[in-house]
């Protein structure tokens, strides 16, 4: 569960099924009352109907918190944090950062500061094509030390440096108002009818 839409989902199929959330955060929630096996069957067969999957794994549900937060820490929070990614992730799932990188690791293939890294730099596509920040605030809200070191990590990501990427996608959003505008500017013009010539 990853957006409000999602938790809206899931309230709602729970809620089909008689069952109260006492509270949904990103990928968890908590039942009010014990649930039966007929129930939990049907709660699996319901999030798999609308994309989701129910984790029953220790480690995948350890991992699915990890992913969670980093997305949660990045995508959504407003604020820079007052601490580095591996202290905030140990502080906010109470477990020790070098055990979460190395499960991380063994689960999903990838590092978990290189998940981090790839949701930092997704981020920071989606603030420069805002265009509502400069780089320096950019780099400050995803928690780079400076404008260099963001660059060069956003570089390193995509292979565009992110003063490239914000001009290639403005080229691209003005040829598609030129596109739009010269559409108009057809459809507006007065139709002249051809005559054809009937033969007999």
């Amino acid at each position: 569960m990853v957006s409000n839409c999602c938790k809206l989902m899931v309230k709602e199929e729970f809620s089909k099924l008689g069952l109260r959330i006492s509270s949904i955060e990103l990928g968890e929630l908590e039942v009010l009352q014990k649930i039966s096996i007929s129930k939990f069957d049907k709660i699996r067969s319901a999030l798999l109907k609308n994309g989701h999957e129910l984790m029953e794994d220790k480690k995948a549900i350890q991992i699915e918190r990890v992913k969670n937060a980093v997305i949660d820490m990045i995508h959504y929070s407003t604020e820079s944090p007052e601490v580095n990614y591996s202290s905030y992730l140990a502080n906010k799932l109470e477990c020790d950062y070098n055990n979460l990188s190395a499960l991380f690791s063994e689960v999903t293939g990838t590092t978990l500061q290189q998940f981090i890294i790839i949701n930092k730099v997704e981020r920071a596509k989606e603030l420069i094509i805002y265009n509502e920040m400069s780089m320096k605030e950019i780099a400050y809200q995803l928690n780079y030390s400076s404008v260099q070191h963001f660059s060069n990590q956003f570089k390193k990501t995509t292979g565009l440096s992110p003063i490239y990427f914000k001009a290639l996608k403005k080229k691209k959003r003005t040829a598609l108002e030129h596109l739009l505008e010269s559409t108009r500017n057809e459809e507006q013009k007065p139709k002249t009818r051809k005559k054809s010539a009937l033969t007999a």
